[in-house]
């Protein structure tokens, strides 16, 4: 439904929209399926249910583009915050960072700063910051700002990257980044972009999906595969046998809210699952690009509302 996609990844940054539906009692509705909450309180408490049914998390406080660098320090302790709830409730989890969130547009000293400071704390607490990826325009600044703070000897494993397979540049980073020893988060991508730089045809994505994943999963570092389609999923299990890589090597990670029967699954299988939990009040681009991922959600939520 290549429409459907294009349609919401425009709506996801119309902003009258998004201060309209972020603020209505019928938007908090529409969120709950795939964002935890509005506050941290209710992502932990997330956190904790996910863990007892033995799968990680990684905990994700919704919103970037900040206009200021004070709203970047406020953003940056949310995360202290969370590290520190981490810590003292023993959550298997870890947390996921957008740098447009840490100042990246207005200074990406900035945004580098914070985020090291992050890393800084993770490692101190025993766990580790994920930086998400954002559009194309932003994959090179934050490839850089991620591999210098990884280059530092204490934070080594402290810090890991999110790359997205519908990039025609992906091959390169990730080979970049496995000499690096830098783990990955390996995805689709949910942004909208031009043919210049992406795989247009969803048959090339997979392919490409396909390809990235066996890279990783050859390599010695923990890498995570993010995904809901089960043919990837199946080719991923399918080269681990072939090549002998052990389950505990790897995890499959997914969204809060989405394929819960497919999570439960892998890990009875034995598979190492890590869910990604959102939360905030600014939830409405999130929500808006994963109707675009599967504009199959639009239908399944319809009927969720229309059974309260």
């Amino acid at each position: 439904m290549p429409f459907l996609r294009s349609a919401f990844i425009a709506l996801s940054r119309n902003r009258p929209m998004r201060r309209f539906v972020e603020r209505s009692s019928i938007g908090t509705r529409l969120s709950s399926r795939f964002v935890a909450g509005m506050e941290i309180e209710d992502a932990l408490r997330v956190a904790e249910a996910v863990n007892k049914q033995g799968m990680s998390v990684s905990l994700d406080s919704l919103g970037e583009s900040v206009t200021s660098e004070i709203e970047a320090y406020r953003a940056a302790e949310v995360y202290h915050r969370l590290l520190d709830a981490i810590a003292a409730r023993k959550l298997n989890a870890n947390v996921s960072v957008k740098l447009t969130q840490m100042g990246l547009e207005q200074s990406p000293v900035l945004a580098e700063r914070i985020a090291k400071n992050l890393a800084e704390h993770a490692n101190s607490v025993g766990t580790f910051v994920r930086i998400d990826m954002e559009d194309s325009s932003l994959t090179q600044v934050t490839l850089d700002i991620v591999r210098r703070i990884h280059a530092f000897p204490n934070l080594r494993g402290a810090i890991g990257i999110v790359i997205q397979c519908y990039l025609y540049r992906s091959q390169s980073d990730i080979e970049q980044l496995l000499a690096e020893g830098i783990r990955v988060r390996l995805c689709k991508g949910a942004y909208k972009e031009p043919p210049e730089v992406a795989f247009p045809r969803k048959a090339d994505v997979d392919a490409n999906y396909v390809r990235l994943s066996g890279m990783l999963l050859n390599s010695s570092i923990y890498h995570g595969l993010a995904t809901h389609d089960e043919a990837m999923i199946a080719a991923a299990k399918s080269f681990a046998r072939q090549h002998g890589i052990d389950a505990s090597r790897f995890e499959f990670q997914m969204l809060f809210g989405v394929r819960r029967d497919l999570q439960r699954d892998l890990v009875r299988e034995g598979f190492h699952v890590r869910v990604y939990v959102p939360f905030g009040r600014e939830w409405y681009p999130y929500f808006m690009r994963r109707l675009a991922e599967r504009p199959a959600n639009v239908f399944f939520i319809a009927k969720q509302l229309l059974r309260k």
